[in-house]
C-alpha cells in the first residue's frame, strides 16, 4: 500500500504541476498582452506629443498672422480714415465753390451782364443755361457728398 500511496501522491504533484505549468502559460500571453499594449501606449503618447507641438507651432504662427494682419489692416484703415478727411474737406471746398457759382450766376442775371471776356466761345451762353449748370453743379454735389457719408458709415 505504501507504493499505491506514494504514486498517488506524486500523481497529485505531478497534476499540481501541469496546473501550475498551464497558469503560467496563461499569465504570461496575459502579460505580452499589456507588452504590446504599453508599447503602443507609448506610441500613441509619442504621437499625442508631437501633435500638440505642432498645433503649439500653429497657434503661434496664426498669432504672428493676426498681429502683421492687424498692423496691415491699422494702416489702410487711418489711411482710409485720412482718404475720408480730404474727401470731405474736398466737398466741403466744391460746396462753397457751388454757393460763389450761384452768387456769380445769380447777379449776372439780375444785372444782365455779359460774361468775362476771358471767358470761351461755349461758356457764354443765357442765363437759363446758367440755372441749369448751377443745377447740374447742385445735383453733383449732393452725389458726392452721399457717398462720402456712405463711406464714412
Amino acid at each position: 500500500m505504501s507504493y499505491g500511496f506514494g504514486l498517488t501522491i506524486e500523481a497529485l504533484v505531478s497534476i499540481l504541476l501541469l496546473l501550475t505549468i498551464l497558469y503560467c502559460a496563461r499569465l504570461n500571453k496575459q502579460i505580452e498582452k499589456l507588452k504590446a499594449d504599453e508599447k503602443l501606449m507609448k506610441t500613441s503618447v509619442a504621437e499625442l506629443i508631437m501633435a500638440t507641438e505642432r498645433a503649439e507651432r500653429a497657434i503661434a504662427g496664426l498669432k504672428i498672422t493676426a498681429n502683421e494682419a492687424e498692423a496691415s489692416l491699422g494702416g489702410r484703415l487711418r489711411e482710409a480714415e485720412s482718404y475720408c478727411k480730404q474727401m470731405a474737406s474736398s466737398l466741403n471746398a466744391g460746396e462753397d465753390m457751388l454757393v460763389r457759382l450761384r452768387k456769380i450766376a445769380y447777379a449776372n442775371g439780375l444785372l444782365g451782364g455779359e460774361p468775362p471776356v476771358e471767358a470761351a466761345p461755349q461758356a457764354q451762353a443765357p442765363a437759363s443755361d446758367a440755372k441749369a449748370v448751377a443745377a447740374a453743379a447742385q445735383a453733383f454735389a449732393e452725389r458726392a457728398r452721399s457717398r462720402v457719408q456712405d463711406r464714412a458709415a
